[in-house]
């Protein structure tokens, strides 16, 4: 078992007994973070699904603070180690890592990214799988996702306009198959202000609904 905590805009602290895993920590500068970068007191595994500053975020200052290993695209991850003097490890779509007891696999994601390209992730530890789509639209191949991995939870974006909208992520959740979605990237700024209550009736029996509030988590179990 492992808990997923949603800290607003798409950054997830996902804590299990193996480690203390990050993804896209936009803190500091995001209107809804219910705590700041600073207030991070332990990290093991900082994962940046691409390099918008709403994703990359706090990911350098928190991994120097707490000697996390920072994951990213190859371009991404070795062109912030050498900025910001961090350890990090690159990676490509479709490869796997593990690391203290948590494999982490890159998966595809439809959107723009600076420097490599943008990616999803599939984080697996203490049995649960997590699924962060990160940025992107709708794709076919989120069924291939469901089909290898089978989530526990999976983390989709709603703020449509820069990402999937709530009727693109309802049919992203019958391809993944997921048995709990929640909600992200949506009403931190007015141009993704969504009301999360339509994505949860588009979704129907499909899965379960978790919508957070930041700094919420919810306990995430093992399938049967």
């Amino acid at each position: 078992m492992a808990t997923a905590a949603w800290l607003g805009h798409s950054a997830w602290l996902v804590e299990g007994k193996s480690a203390i895993v990050l993804i896209d920590p936009f803190l500091d500068e995001n209107p809804m973070a219910p705590c700041k970068a600073r207030d991070i007191a332990r990290a093991d595994i900082v994962l940046v699904s691409h390099d918008h500053f709403d994703h990359l975020g706090d990911a350098p200052a928190i991994s120097k603070r707490t000697g996390a290993m920072l994951v990213g695209t190859f371009e991404l991850a070795t062109a912030v180690a050498s900025e910001h003097g961090i350890k990090s490890e690159g990676m490509n779509i479709g490869g796997s890592l593990t690391i203290g007891g948590v494999t982490v696999h890159m998966t595809p994601a439809f959107h723009t990214s600076g420097r490599g390209q943008a990616a999803g992730w599939v984080v697996e530890i203490d049995g649960v799988r997590i699924y962060h789509s990160g940025d992107t639209s709708l794709f076919s191949d989120m069924k291939l996702i469901g089909d290898m991995f089978r989530p526990d939870l999976a983390c989709l974006p709603i703020g449509d306009r820069f990402t999937m909208g709530p009727a693109a992520a309802a049919r992203a959740v019958d391809l993944i198959r997921p048995r709990i979605v929640a909600p992200m990237h949506y009403n931190t700024w007015p141009p993704i202000a969504q009301d999360p209550e339509k994505f949860r009736a588009l979704v129907g029996s499909a899965a379960e609904v978790a919508i957070l509030k930041p700094g919420e988590k919810l306990e995430v179990k093992p399938r049967a």
